[in-house]
């Protein structure tokens, strides 16, 4: 099984809660710091190519970064590049965890849905 990448942020809850269920069923996974390293732009297109073009399931719309730039309003009219561009750009503003699986990614954190990873 290839090993996972999981983009985490320390201070997120939610973040915690992953990893936690990951450590607890012995999934290998290397945990990267969203803040200072967001998902690569491929790893963003591979991600918004399996969400089936669903570019806001990818922002992390309750973040400060998101609402500060006001990105509820611009985000309808950017185009993909654009918006592909900003994630790539600010970790802040990618939905956490961001996970890379070997078939995959998973985005956010849903129990049900991260059975199937392991």
């Amino acid at each position: 099984m290839k090993i996972l990448k999981a983009y985490t942020y320390a201070g997120c809850g939610t973040c915690k809660k992953a990893v936690r269920f990951l450590r607890d069923r012995g999934v290998a996974f290397e945990e990267i710091p969203i803040r200072e390293h967001p998902p690569t732009l491929a790893e963003l297109k591979g991600a918004l190519q399996a969400f089936r073009g669903e570019i806001r399931r990818l922002f992390n719309t309750s973040g400060r970064d998101y609402k500060e730039m006001e990105l509820s309003k611009k985000l309808p009219t950017l185009s993909e590049s654009a918006a592909l561009s900003l994630l790539a750009g600010n970790g802040n503003l990618v939905k956490r965890p961001f996970v890379v699986t070997g078939s995959g990614y998973l985005v956010g954190f849903k129990e049900s849905e991260w059975e199937n990873i392991v």
